[in-house]
Protein backbone atom coordinates (compact mmCIF):
# COMPACT_ATOMS: atom_id res chain seq x y z
CA UNK A 1 0.00 0.00 0.00
CA UNK A 2 1.59 3.21 -1.14
CA UNK A 3 1.42 5.79 1.42
CA UNK A 4 -1.24 8.69 -0.64
CA UNK A 5 -2.80 6.70 -3.05
CA UNK A 6 -5.39 5.39 -0.96
CA UNK A 7 -7.90 7.36 1.11
CA UNK A 8 -8.69 7.23 4.91
CA UNK A 9 -12.47 6.05 4.34
CA UNK A 10 -11.02 3.05 1.99
CA UNK A 11 -8.40 2.37 4.76
CA UNK A 12 -11.22 2.28 7.47
CA UNK A 13 -13.49 -0.15 5.07
CA UNK A 14 -10.24 -2.58 4.28
CA UNK A 15 -9.66 -2.08 8.27
CA UNK A 16 -13.64 -3.02 8.95
CA UNK A 17 -12.74 -6.29 6.90
CA UNK A 18 -9.78 -7.26 8.92
CA UNK A 19 -6.64 -5.64 7.36
CA UNK A 20 -4.86 -5.09 10.05
CA UNK A 21 -2.29 -3.17 8.06
CA UNK A 22 -4.51 -0.74 7.10
CA UNK A 23 -5.31 0.69 10.68
CA UNK A 24 -1.57 0.69 10.40
CA UNK A 25 -1.27 3.12 7.46
CA UNK A 26 -4.06 5.71 9.40
CA UNK A 27 -2.34 5.63 12.65
CA UNK A 28 1.29 6.58 10.46
CA UNK A 29 -0.39 9.30 8.41
CA UNK A 30 -2.08 11.23 11.42
CA UNK A 31 -0.21 10.51 14.43
CA UNK A 32 2.19 13.21 14.71
CA UNK A 33 -0.75 15.89 13.66
CA UNK A 34 -2.89 14.15 16.44
CA UNK A 35 0.29 14.65 18.92
CA UNK A 36 0.71 18.09 18.30
CA UNK A 37 -3.04 18.86 18.41
CA UNK A 38 -3.18 17.44 21.78
CA UNK A 39 0.49 18.53 23.00
CA UNK A 40 -0.85 22.05 22.16
CA UNK A 41 -3.34 21.38 24.90
CA UNK A 42 -2.11 19.75 27.71
CA UNK A 43 1.72 21.01 27.18
CA UNK A 44 3.25 17.77 28.25
CA UNK A 45 5.27 14.91 26.23
CA UNK A 46 4.31 12.25 28.76
CA UNK A 47 0.46 12.86 28.96
CA UNK A 48 0.43 13.72 25.10
CA UNK A 49 1.81 10.40 24.28
CA UNK A 50 -0.93 8.80 26.74
CA UNK A 51 -3.56 10.90 25.16
CA UNK A 52 -2.59 9.91 22.13
CA UNK A 53 -2.32 6.36 22.65
CA UNK A 54 -6.24 6.92 24.42
CA UNK A 55 -7.40 8.19 21.17
CA UNK A 56 -6.44 5.42 18.99
CA UNK A 57 -7.82 2.88 21.43
CA UNK A 58 -11.34 4.68 21.36
CA UNK A 59 -10.77 4.78 17.35
CA UNK A 60 -10.46 1.01 17.38
CA UNK A 61 -13.12 0.62 19.44
CA UNK A 62 -15.38 2.40 17.65
CA UNK A 63 -14.62 1.01 13.74
CA UNK A 64 -14.58 -2.68 15.60
CA UNK A 65 -18.19 -2.37 17.83
CA UNK A 66 -19.11 -0.61 14.05
CA UNK A 67 -20.46 2.61 15.36
CA UNK A 68 -18.27 4.56 12.76
CA UNK A 69 -20.36 5.93 10.50
CA UNK A 70 -18.27 9.45 9.58
CA UNK A 71 -17.87 8.48 5.76
CA UNK A 72 -15.28 10.33 4.32
CA UNK A 73 -14.56 12.63 7.34
CA UNK A 74 -11.59 10.47 8.72
CA UNK A 75 -9.62 12.99 9.81
CA UNK A 76 -12.02 15.60 11.06
CA UNK A 77 -13.37 12.63 13.53
CA UNK A 78 -10.31 11.70 14.76
CA UNK A 79 -9.08 15.07 15.49
CA UNK A 80 -12.36 15.42 17.54
CA UNK A 81 -11.42 12.60 19.18
CA UNK A 82 -8.45 13.49 20.20
CA UNK A 83 -9.29 17.38 20.87
CA UNK A 84 -12.13 15.79 23.75
CA UNK A 85 -9.59 13.51 25.21
CA UNK A 86 -7.27 16.67 25.84
CA UNK A 87 -10.05 18.63 27.04
CA UNK A 88 -11.42 15.60 29.41
CA UNK A 89 -8.18 15.48 30.94
CA UNK A 90 -8.14 19.16 31.80
CA UNK A 91 -11.08 19.04 33.48
CA UNK A 92 -10.21 16.11 35.85
CA UNK A 93 -6.61 18.28 36.25
CA UNK A 94 -7.33 21.81 36.39
CA UNK A 95 -10.94 22.03 38.44
CA UNK A 96 -10.16 25.30 39.33
CA UNK A 97 -9.96 28.11 36.87
CA UNK A 98 -9.63 32.07 37.20
CA UNK A 99 -11.59 33.54 34.54
CA UNK A 100 -11.32 36.99 33.47
CA UNK A 101 -14.71 38.79 32.07
CA UNK A 102 -15.41 41.00 29.33
CA UNK A 103 -15.24 43.98 32.23
CA UNK A 104 -11.51 42.85 33.02
CA UNK A 105 -13.03 41.89 36.27
CA UNK A 106 -11.66 37.82 37.88
CA UNK A 107 -14.63 35.54 38.59
CA UNK A 108 -14.01 35.19 42.57
CA UNK A 109 -12.21 38.48 43.39
CA UNK A 110 -14.15 38.43 45.91
CA UNK A 111 -13.94 35.07 47.10
CA UNK A 112 -10.65 34.92 48.72
CA UNK A 113 -11.54 32.45 52.38
CA UNK A 114 -8.83 32.26 55.15
CA UNK A 115 -7.53 28.44 54.91
CA UNK A 116 -8.36 27.38 58.41
CA UNK A 117 -12.04 27.58 57.70
CA UNK A 118 -13.81 24.44 56.39
CA UNK A 119 -17.41 26.21 55.78
CA UNK A 120 -15.38 28.74 53.20
CA UNK A 121 -13.58 25.81 51.39
CA UNK A 122 -16.79 24.27 51.30
CA UNK A 123 -18.49 26.98 49.60
CA UNK A 124 -15.34 27.66 47.13
CA UNK A 125 -16.11 24.26 45.93
CA UNK A 126 -19.64 24.56 45.73
CA UNK A 127 -19.09 27.72 43.85
CA UNK A 128 -16.59 26.18 41.51
CA UNK A 129 -18.93 22.95 41.39
CA UNK A 130 -21.38 24.95 40.07
CA UNK A 131 -19.33 27.44 37.53
CA UNK A 132 -18.24 24.38 36.23
CA UNK A 133 -21.77 23.70 35.65
CA UNK A 134 -23.01 27.04 33.92
CA UNK A 135 -19.79 26.32 31.76
CA UNK A 136 -21.16 22.94 30.71
CA UNK A 137 -24.36 25.02 29.75
CA UNK A 138 -23.02 26.92 27.26
CA UNK A 139 -23.24 26.36 23.49
CA UNK A 140 -20.85 23.97 22.20
CA UNK A 141 -18.54 26.39 20.39
CA UNK A 142 -18.41 28.93 23.50
CA UNK A 143 -17.60 26.51 25.75
CA UNK A 144 -14.66 24.82 23.74
CA UNK A 145 -12.97 28.59 23.57
CA UNK A 146 -13.52 29.56 27.05
CA UNK A 147 -12.03 25.97 28.43
CA UNK A 148 -9.16 26.58 26.00
CA UNK A 149 -8.60 30.06 27.02
CA UNK A 150 -8.85 29.53 30.70
CA UNK A 151 -8.35 26.28 32.03
CA UNK A 152 -5.21 25.16 29.21
CA UNK A 153 -3.91 28.68 28.82
CA UNK A 154 -4.02 28.48 25.04
CA UNK A 155 -3.42 32.05 23.00
CA UNK A 156 -6.14 32.91 21.01
CA UNK A 157 -3.69 32.20 18.07
CA UNK A 158 -3.81 28.25 19.09
CA UNK A 159 -7.48 28.52 19.34
CA UNK A 160 -8.11 29.72 16.34
CA UNK A 161 -6.12 26.54 15.01
CA UNK A 162 -7.05 23.84 17.42
CA UNK A 163 -10.64 24.71 16.22
CA UNK A 164 -9.97 25.31 12.84
CA UNK A 165 -11.56 29.43 12.29
CA UNK A 166 -10.56 32.88 12.56
CA UNK A 167 -8.82 34.37 15.23
CA UNK A 168 -11.66 36.77 15.14
CA UNK A 169 -14.49 33.80 15.22
CA UNK A 170 -12.75 32.83 18.01
CA UNK A 171 -12.57 36.16 20.18
CA UNK A 172 -16.32 36.34 19.17
CA UNK A 173 -16.91 33.01 20.59
CA UNK A 174 -14.99 34.04 23.42
CA UNK A 175 -16.91 37.52 24.27
CA UNK A 176 -20.49 35.78 23.72
CA UNK A 177 -19.69 32.93 26.05
CA UNK A 178 -18.56 35.43 28.92
CA UNK A 179 -21.67 37.54 28.38
CA UNK A 180 -23.65 34.69 28.51
CA UNK A 181 -21.66 33.15 31.85
CA UNK A 182 -21.76 36.68 33.00
CA UNK A 183 -25.82 36.03 33.19
CA UNK A 184 -26.01 32.91 34.30
CA UNK A 185 -23.76 33.50 37.64
CA UNK A 186 -25.99 36.73 38.42
CA UNK A 187 -29.10 34.48 38.60
CA UNK A 188 -27.01 32.34 40.76
CA UNK A 189 -25.25 35.40 42.69
CA UNK A 190 -21.93 34.02 41.55
CA UNK A 191 -19.15 36.63 42.16
CA UNK A 192 -17.47 38.16 39.39
CA UNK A 193 -17.32 41.69 40.49
CA UNK A 194 -17.06 43.05 43.95
CA UNK A 195 -19.19 45.74 43.61
CA UNK A 196 -22.43 43.06 42.92
CA UNK A 197 -21.09 40.74 45.62
CA UNK A 198 -22.61 41.16 49.20
CA UNK A 199 -20.41 41.45 51.55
Amino acid sequence: MEKYKISDSQLVSLYKNGNEEAFEQLLTRHKSRVFTTIYLIVKDNYVAEDLLQETFVKVVRTIKEGRYNEEGKFLPWLMRIAHNMAIDYFRKEKRYPTIIMEDGSHVFTTLEFSEDSIESKQVRQDTHAKLRELIQELPESQKEVLMMRHYMEMSFQEIAENTGVSINTALGRMRYALINLRKKMKQFNIAYDQNIYPK
